[in-house]
């Protein structure tokens, strides 16, 4: 069962943490945050996106047995699940768990699978937001690969962060520049994801996911020409919703 914590006392809790780790490196925060029953039972959150490999490789050294949750939109790229199924044989992850949105809900509220043309803020709520809280409701943390120079909301991550009143969200590569990515990836012979190559280096959903030009930022691609940089996850509690209309429950 989570951890019973008013707000005060995770915020408390984030803040001594983020004390004892502020030197450390990604693998020492992911590896006490595994272990440490100051943050209690944690899982990954993976999208097996552009750099998730590197949490996930990270997480395979630690403890296969770890929990990842991945959430299947139902609108994905066939590559990215293609891509889920083979990091998680090579990695030998044995226990990744496939979210997925409610088939009422995406039938009540998105029965032509065009949601997110004209509220992509509401479409993210149905297909991830509400999908997550409820798979991490036995959670009282969990691992995202947020960092830093990803900027946005990002800009001033620290690893160890409150998530509503009863859970942390624990961000290990928030000091971690673009570089240190791709030295991680190259020293540990990861596999790629193939749109990388193909001018995607940050990726979502299929229809709300376009190629990146030379010079843009990394996540110019996301929601172009919707005014949104989030999916809502990384809000507190999903709740920052810009123009979401109401998902009938």
């Amino acid at each position: 069962m989570p951890l019973e914590a008013p707000l005060a006392e995770v915020a408390e809790r984030a803040e001594r943490l983020n004390a004892i780790h502020k030197n450390h490196a990604a693998h020492q925060v992911l590896a006490h945050a595994l272990d440490d029953p100051m943050v209690g039972q944690t899982a990954l959150v993976s999208s097996f996106g552009a750099e998730a490999v590197v949490l996930l490789h990270m997480v395979a050294t630690l403890d296969r047995t770890t929990p990842v949750l991945f959430i299947d939109t139902e609108m994905l790229f066939p590559e990215t699940l293609e891509y889920q199924r083979d990091v998680t044989a090579r990695l030998g992850l044995t226990n990744v768990k496939t979210i997925r949105p409610d088939r009422n809900q995406t039938f009540l509220n998105d029965p032509n699978n065009g949601l997110h043309r004209f509220n992509p803020d509401a479409c993210c709520a149905l297909r991830k937001v509400d999908p997550l809280a409820d798979a991490l409701a036995p959670f009282d943390a969990w691992i995202t690969g947020r960092k830093r120079f990803q900027g946005g909301r990002r800009a001033k991550l620290e690893f160890f962060e409150p998530d509503g009143d009863s859970r942390l969200r624990i961000n290990p590569l928030a000091h971690w520049s673009p570089e240190d990515v791709q030295d991680y990836m190259t020293n540990n012979r990861l596999p790629r994801h193939p749109l990388v190559a193909r001018g995607y280096p940050s990726l979502g959903c299929l229809p709300c996911t376009t190629r990146v030009a030379p010079g843009e930022h990394q996540r110019a691609g996301r929601w172009r020409d919707h005014g949104k940089d989030e999916c809502g996850i990384h809000f507190i509690d999903g709740k920052v919703r810009r123009n979401a209309q109401k998902v009938a429950k």
